[in-house]
């Protein structure tokens, strides 16, 4: 699908971000380990999130979908039934990564997923995985999937891992740690990375009954045979996802409210506030709200996303903007998403009109305040999708951003949300 997208000259009005999708697998994941069932409410819909429901169901855990945001997960105490086939994470490495700490209290389990996640490393997990006597391989020996698990020996102990690759690595560490033989040691031979997302873990572990300690973020210890305990949960608000919005006002010189967001959350994501305001745009929130209000006008600023990569779509569609130079840095670690962001937004933002240099860990951005349409690829990446329709609206004349359909893997109702503060027919999505 297509998005043939016309420039605005504003953009006014108020819009819903969607529940985040981080808590969403996170939480399903607890619940399904859990004893006892659990109610989640307020959860994403969205195709990673419903790869992950798909793959606990596998491993035999019951999940009842109520209604749309409600469901009901019927622990499974860590006591899981063998998946009668290959577990199928689509383009989720969320999902992929969760799930293959899950299928070490397994049998033996085969993990895949589409030829994008394919690309995608896990060697580090299946290593660190190894140090707790849990056997695991990638079966075509280059350290992707798919993976095969040999579970049902977590002993416990230390295990060592890289904290710069992928946070998801370590999440998966230590939500699995309740349920090993003696207590788990997750020690990070280099500074963490996306440290927000580690704190998601940490704090929805705790919030299910499990006993976990950070030392610094250098090293954490879970207390085995302390497990997680049935409960009701509500998924709050994405700032990943509202970071377009946000977005869109400042770059065009609207106003937007974007509701459902905690002010206290823990999501790295939140950094996008304090970078808007840095760009020159006024930003302010409420119980559950932010708002932002611009004129235009963006100053270019040096910005290390090293805990927030997926905010580099929508930092590079407001740098292509902005007056000056932005630099932005230490997010090497998001060349391994859905597509090499750093690779994909240098080659398709150049496209609206600005001066993109490509750096090993980041790139150098010089903005133009006529951006002019173009004809853009989303490479199957769904925040680049989302960006680059933003991008878009802040451009002269026409574009058309290609492979929009990708955007339901985290937010599903994008393009209807978008449709409530753009004017009538700058939109159009078609097949």
């Amino acid at each position: 699908m297509k998005a043939v997208i016309k420039g605005v000259e504003k953009v006014h009005g108020s819009v819903v971000a969607p529940p985040s999708k981080s808590y969403t697998h996170r939480a399903f994941v607890v619940a399904g380990l859990a004893r006892g069932s659990s109610r989640i409410s307020d959860y994403l819909v969205s195709e990673d999130t419903l790869a992950t429901i798909a793959g606990l169901r596998s491993f035999g855990v019951s999940v009842e979908e109520k209604n749309e945001g409600v469901a009901i997960v019927k622990g499974s105490e860590g006591r899981l039934a063998t998946p009668a086939k290959e577990v199928d994470c689509k383009n989720s490495g969320t999902t992929l990564r969760l799930l293959t700490g899950v299928a070490s209290l397994d049998g033996e389990v085969v993990l895949t997923g589409d030829a994008s996640l394919r690309r995608r490393p896990v060697q580090p997990l299946l290593d660190a995985l190894s140090m707790l006597g849990v056997r695991g391989e990638s079966m075509l020996d280059n350290g992707c999937p798919p993976v095969k698990i040999k579970g049902g020996s977590l002993r416990g102990g230390v295990a060592k891992i890289r904290g710069d690759v992928s946070s998801q690595f370590i999440s998966s560490l230590l939500i699995v740690a309740p349920y090993a033989e003696s207590d788990v040691e997750v020690v990070l031979t280099s500074p963490l990375k996306s440290k927000p997302y580690v704190d998601i873990t940490l704090e929805i572990m705790r919030t299910f009954g499990a006993e976990v300690e950070n030392h610094s973020y250098e090293s954490f210890r879970v207390t085995a045979g302390k497990i997680y305990q049935g409960r009701s949960y509500a998924v709050e608000g994405d700032y990943s996802s509202a970071s377009y919005f946000l977005a869109l006002a400042a770059l065009t010189g609207g106003e937007v409210t974007v509701e459902n967001l905690n002010s206290r959350s823990k999501q790295g994501d939140r950094a996008i506030l304090e970078i808007l305001r840095e760009m020159g745009a006024s930003v302010e929130s409420g119980k559950g709200w932010v708002r932002v209000r611009g004129d235009g006008e963006l100053s270019g600023i040096e910005v290390d996303l090293g805990d927030t990569p997926d905010l580099l779509p929508t930092m590079v569609a407001l740098a292509v903007k902005a007056e000056g130079k932005t630099v932005i840095k230490n997010v090497e670690h998001a060349r391994y998403k859905e597509s090499d962001r750093i690779a994909t937004c240098s080659r398709e933002f150049a496209k609206f009109g600005a001066e993109i240099k490509e750096r090993r860990d980041g790139m150098e951005i010089k903005g133009t305040a006529n951006l002019r349409g173009a004809e853009v690829s989303s490479h199957g990446d769904h925040r680049l999708a989302m960006a680059l329709s933003i991008a878009a609206l802040a451009a002269r004349g026409r574009s058309v951003v290609h492979g929009v359909e990708c955007a339901s893997i985290s937010f599903p109702k994008f393009f209807e949300e978008l449709a409530k503060i753009v004017p009538e027919g700058s939109v159009t999505v078609k097949a």
